[in-house]
C-alpha cells in the first residue's frame, strides 16, 4: 500500500486540522448532501405522481451529486492522511 502524502501544514494556530483544498471539497460535499435530498425527494414524489421522466431525472441527478460527493472525499482523503487531519 501506498502512505499518504504528507503535508506540510496539518493544524492551524488555533489547533484546527487542516488538509490542501479542503474548503472546495468540504462544499462539494455539504452542497452535494442538500442537493442529494432534494433528487431523492423529487424522485420519489414523482414515481408516486406517475410523472416518470421526472423520476428518471431525479434519479440521475442524485447518482451524479453522490459520485461528485465520493469523488470529494477520496480526493480529500489523498491529500493528507495525517493523524489529525479531517480527511472525510
Amino acid at each position: 500500500m501506498t502512505e499518504p502524502r504528507k503535508t506540510e501544514e496539518q493544524v492551524d494556530p488555533r489547533g484546527k486540522p487542516m488538509v490542501p483544498a479542503t474548503p472546495r471539497d468540504v462544499v462539494h460535499v455539504r452542497l452535494g448532501s442538500f442537493g442529494l435530498v432534494i433528487a431523492v425527494a423529487v424522485a420519489v414524489i414523482a414515481g408516486l405522481s406517475g410523472v416518470w421522466w421526472l423520476m428518471i431525472v431525479g434519479i440521475v441527478a442524485a447518482v451524479a451529486i453522490g459520485v461528485d460527493m465520493y469523488v470529494a472525499t477520496r480526493r480529500q482523503k489523498s491529500l493528507g492522511g495525517g493523524p489529525r487531519s479531517e480527511a472525510g
